[in-house]
């Protein structure tokens, strides 16, 4: 699934993870009109491979991109995972240029709308986010108002077509650098990235 660069090389676990742990995308429609891009929760779907085939989610029936995409499926679907600016400091080394580390997912898709989805898809991404709570919030705490909430949205599921990324997480760091930075690094996200890209080296 990766290409071979040095930043470009990762497998279907890690686009699993990434979308699993970062969510909320931006769904963009190839035009250039900014009021069709979006800030969407999307869930991912596997093949048994574990290769992502789609992404689950729904928009408001009156976000400008839902017109759009009824004219025209394609979209452009950005996923921003862990990031974080590196300071000298943060490496233990003055002769060191500061860096930002990070990772990305870009993603061609095709949409369609499914509206007979739209409560699945409601109920699957409150499943995902409460999961891990110790008190999760259930739709049928909202009583009367759930049903006439959901005429409002849309469900949808975006057939993935092309996808790349990129793994910008301390690959070409030494391995005494890379240590500096878990130990003063503040963002544990990140950290925690960096040492699962980084993970052969530091054994």
């Amino acid at each position: 699934m990766g290409r071979s660069g040095r930043f470009e090389g990762f497998d279907p676990a890690d686009v699993r993870d990434l979308i699993a742990e970062f969510p909320l995308a931006w769904v963009c429609a190839p035009c250039g009109d900014t009021e069709t891009a979006s800030l969407l929760p999307l869930l991912g779907e596997f093949s048994d491979a574990g290769e992502l085939t789609h992404l689950f989610g729904h928009m408001s029936r009156g976000n400008p991109l839902c017109e759009r995409l009824g004219k025209d499926p394609e979209v452009l679907i950005l996923f921003q995972g862990p990031q974080a600016y590196i300071s000298p400091t943060h490496a233990g080394r003055r002769d060191w240029a500061p860096t930002w580390n990070y990772a990305q997912l870009r993603i061609a898709a095709r949409v369609t709308f499914l509206p007979d989805e739209t409560p699945l898809a409601l109920l699957s991404l409150v499943s995902a986010m409460e999961g891990g709570l110790d008190h999760p919030w259930d739709v049928a705490e909202l009583g009367d108002r759930y049903v006439p909430m959901q005429g409002a949205i849309i469900a949808f599921r975006a057939e993935v077509t092309v996808l790349s990324g990129k793994f910008k997480l301390g690959q070409d760091e030494e391995v005494e650098t890379l240590q500096n930075i878990f130990e003063t690094l503040p963002d544990q996200a990140t950290v925690r990235w960096m040492r699962r890209f980084n993970a052969k080296r530091l054994a």
